[in-house]
């Protein structure tokens, strides 16, 4: 124990008895408890943040895992001779998948119950003992029509389909089929929702026979299609005939609103240019009865354009298959953009008819394979089309069945009955595309409950070029929703993923030389008394909502902006040369004027310069665009009017002056310096107004050359940065953007920059470095993790933004750069399309996708700045 030592204690009547009182050398328990306490705390919001994190993660991952899982098909049912004496010409589904209904020769129907195979008593077409030479159904299964061997055609329907009612519409006495369906041997009903019952019937209706075909010349292939209005229906039919010509029919009925008796006028039309003897496997009409293909078993499709009626033209004669392959089967898929060609080798190709400059076809357009699908082993005989999308089923000779998509090229499932081989001769996809039936050659029936709610979506298909129906090559796009049921929905996230970047870049290329240059200045040369107020100022304007700024940019800003486009242009030139100006014009003045001028006096001035060289661009605007534009900006922009040479001098101008202003700097401290830092300070400020006016005089001829020879090289600006002009535009989201951004990147700098220590600004100082060499070489470098960070935090909110993109970029998911375009960014696309987008589809899916993307891009390049500012940082330590 250390002896206690003495206290002066004046009481004490010896120096012995004084001691000295010291505070015991230990922490106090409640200051160890919240030590802990903090601590923990600390520890578990820590904690707790990083889990919030990975569970935000978990949970996006979770709704998007289901746009890459495929396809899922239950177990296959079987029956057993549904149609007993004639192959079936075609088999539909209804949209419950609860009837099953197939068409023979004889007109004969036969229904059966899907899940228990029962047998159903169902009504005939009545062919009137007439042989069947040819049958076509339209892509619902509704509309059919027969073609005889005596030259005449029959159109009837065949309707499979459900009507609802209240509970008493259930009659008695009927047959139990399990899972709440029942039958009365003729219709099938099911209780549903509501204590309502639904009732699946089949009827059929046919038409009185035209003839088309010469009297005894039978027709071999019919295509049929309903059109027109509800007051005058069509119904477009193209027959090819034993004798081998194609002709194209319109029947057209009128009804008398007085009488209503209905007249039907049937008119008809040669297909030219059909060889004889061809050996036709089947004829195709689009919807509009604008285009016939006549196919050939051989793979040639002879394409005709029947735009005009009554004047038909072959307008291409193509081969699709390899010379020695047959046609296995042809169809259009829904919207008949798709042309799908099998053939007996397994091969299945899509071909769209595209428009192509220059080709040698009567109409500018070509058949061109737009998507090779995976082959079967052997050769393809039935095919079956969705009714909502671009799937459909393929079905080989020895009775394999394969689910595919067009668009995203993938095989979804492959199915196969217990018994192969086997030989289809009717195939049937279900409305819903959740079902699959096919039947036999010998009557049996095999049907598949199937399950496959994202089709479209693979990695290639949302990452990579895809060939939609009507471009002309594979692209990046966006587009989930349309005005018509053909629509195939486009989910690449690249355009969304670029346009992101997009604003970003113009937003952070607007507020980073500003929040900087402010920060500097606010730092290392603003009155303290002004510093005081600026700041602060900056700060709250850190507080204005998004989306007030993206209301005043797409109501105030953008209008004027397009009609002032010229002047503000000019005004990225005028106002920053006026400022420099101004700032030399400054340096003039005697040292004690301007230092009594230089706290608020100084500041305000500078916003007379802004106002004053703002006004002149402003002023200036029309000769500008006169000058540089050849009077039009806009039609400038679109490569009408003018040429590129003066605009690409103004783009490669900042760049240059820079290198030039560099270069010479080592010049100027040599041969200059002892003037600049000379006692003369009026010879000082004219000598450096003169290095900078050399300067640019320097830089603009240096620029003339750079962009005569980048003009050479054909690298024109227009259809790059600069293009057409849309009042919603980036140029409008930089601003907006940018004045969010400005006061975050400001505040974070200006901090940054005044932690730097004193004595590094002192000892700069006192080497006879200038206030500017000393922010530039001495400050900045010594503050770059802290300016960094805020260059970081400022992306961070651009990159996020929503309301300004919203509401000021035009919405349009576009792939350029050009300045004067829209753009459409992923957060933007979450906020317009998530409102309606149904729960668990394929878009609800694919915006949390975007989300994820989001959320992992900002992840990435937060971690990334993070470990750019500790190497800044380390740097920085070191001083």
């Amino acid at each position: 124990m250390p002896a206690e030592l003495p206290i002066n204690d004046p009481s004490s009547s010896s120096p012995s008895s004084r001691r000295v009182h010291r505070r015991p050398m230990t922490t106090s328990r409640s200051v160890i408890v919240a030590d802990k306490v903090a601590d923990w705390t600390i520890r578990i919001g820590g904690i707790g943040v990083i889990v919030a994190v990975f569970g935000i993660m978990a949970f996006l991952a979770q709704v998007v895992v289901p746009l890459f899982t495929g396809a899922a098909a239950g177990d296959v049912k079987t029956t057993s001779s549904v149609a007993r004496e004639y192959p079936p010409l075609m088999n539909t589904v209804d949209e419950y998948k609860t009837l099953a209904v197939s068409v023979d020769k004889t007109g004969e129907v036969h229904a059966f119950h899907v899940k228990t195979g029962t047998r159903l008593i169902a009504p005939a077409f009545d062919l009137e003992g007439k042989t069947l030479t040819a049958f076509t159904r339209t892509l619902n299964g509704r509309d059919v029509a027969f073609g005889f061997a005596d030259g005449t055609l029959r159109l009837g329907a065949l309707k499979v389909g459900g009507a609802v009612s209240g509970a008493d519409g259930m009659p008695p006495g009927l047959t139990d089929l399990g899972d709440g369906d029942f039958t009365d041997g003729r219709d099938i009903y099911t209780q549903v929702a509501g204590d309502q019952i639904r009732r699946v019937s089949v009827d059929i209706e046919i038409e009185d026979a035209q003839q088309i075909a010469p009297e005894g010349t039978a027709i071999t292939a019919i295509d049929y299609r309903l059109g027109g209005t509800l007051e005058r229906p069509t119904k477009s039919f193209v027959t090819v005939d034993a004798a081998g010509v194609a002709r194209l029919s319109r029947a057209e009925s009128r009804t008398n609103m007085l009488t209503g008796q209905t007249t039907t006028t049937l008119t008809s039309s040669e297909l030219p240019g059909l060889p004889p003897g061809v050996p036709v496997y089947d004829v195709l009409m689009t919807d509009k009865a604008d285009q016939v293909y006549v196919v050939d078993r051989n793979g040639v499709v002879y394409r005709y354009d029947t735009r005009n009626f009554r004047q038909p033209a072959l307008a291409e004669r193509t081969e699709l298959l390899p010379s020695g392959v047959a046609v296995g089967a042809v169809r259009f898929l829904i919207g008949e953009q798709s042309l799908v060609v099998a053939g007996s080798d397994g091969s299945v190709n899509v071909y769209f008819r595209l428009q192509v400059p220059g080709s040698s076809t009567t109409d500018g357009f070509v058949l061109t394979r737009a998507h090779t699908l995976e082959s079967h082993e052997t050769g393809v005989i039935a095919m079956d089309a969705s009714q909502r999308g671009k799937m459909f089923v393929t079905a080989d000779a020895v009775g394999r069945i394969w689910l595919r998509h067009s668009t995203s090229e993938q095989v979804m499932l492959k199915l196969a009955p217990p018994n192969l081989p086997v030989r289809y001769s009717a195939l049937s996809f279900a409305p819903r595309e959740n079902g699959i039936v096919a039947i036999t050659e010998s009557g049996d029936a095999y049907a598949w409950d199937i399950d496959a709610p994202h089709p479209e979506t693979t990695l290639n298909t949302i990452f990579g070029k895809v060939w939609y129906e009507g471009y002309p090559e594979p692209s990046y796009t966006w587009q989930s929703s349309s005005g018509t049921d053909a629509f195939e929905p486009k989910f690449s996230l690249i355009p969304l993923i670029f346009g992101t970047i997009k604003a970003t870049v113009y937003s952070l290329l607007f507020a980073i030389p500003i929040a900087l240059g402010a920060a500097i200045y606010t730092s290392e040369f603003v009155h303290y008394k002004v510093r005081s107020y600026v700041k602060p100022t900056m700060e709250l304007m850190a507080s204005l909502p998004s989306v007030v700024l993206g209301f005043i940019a797409a109501l105030i800003l953008a209008p004027i902006v397009e009609t002032w486009i010229a002047a503000v242009l000019l005004a990225f030139v005028v106002v920053p040369a006026g400022l420099f100006f101004s700032a030399y014009l400054w340096q003039l003045l005697p040292g004690p004027v301007a230092l009594r001028l230089g706290g608020v006096p100084k500041f305000s001035l500078m916003f007379v310069a802004v106002f004053v060289f703002g006004y002149a661009a402003y002023l200036a605007g029309p000769a500008f665009e006169a000058l540089f534009f050849a009077g039009d900006l806009k039609a400038w922009a679109n490569g009408n009017i003018g040429s590129s040479m003066p605009v690409t001098v103004l783009m490669v101008f900042p760049f240059i002056f820079m290198g030039v202003y560099i270069a010479s700097e080592g010049y100027v401290t040599g041969v200059l310096g002892a003037i600049l830092r000379g006692p003369n300070r009026v010879r000082a400020g004219l000598t450096d107004m003169a290095r900078w006016v050399v300067t640019l005089v320097v830089s603009g001829v240096l620029s003339y050359g750079a962009a005569y020879a980048l003009i050479a090289l054909g690298l024109d600006p227009r259809g790059g940065v600069v293009d057409t002009y849309v009042q919603r535009n980036t140029l409008i989201v930089g601003f907006a953007m940018g004045f969010a951004v400005i006061p975050i990147i400001y505040t974070i700098a200006e901090d940054a920059l005044n932690a730097v220590p004193e004595h590094l600004r002192a000892a700069s100082l006192g080497c006879g470095a200038t206030p500017w060499q000393t922010a530039v070489s001495v400050i900045l470098p010594t503050a770059m993790s802290g300016v960094f960070s805020a260059i970081m935090v400022g992306m961070g909110r651009a990159v996020g933004e929503t309301m300004i993109v919203v509401m000021a970029a035009g919405n349009t998911p576009l792939l350029d750069w050009n300045i004067f375009n829209g753009l459409r960014a992923l957060s933007a696309n979450i906020a317009v399309e998530l409102p309606e987008a149904v729960r668990d589809s394929t878009l609800y899916r694919m915006l949390f996708l975007a989300a994820l993307t989001l959320f992992i891009i900002t992840f990435v390049v937060n971690t990334f700045a993070e470990v750019v500012r500790q190497r800044f940082r380390k740097r920085a330590a070191q001083l």
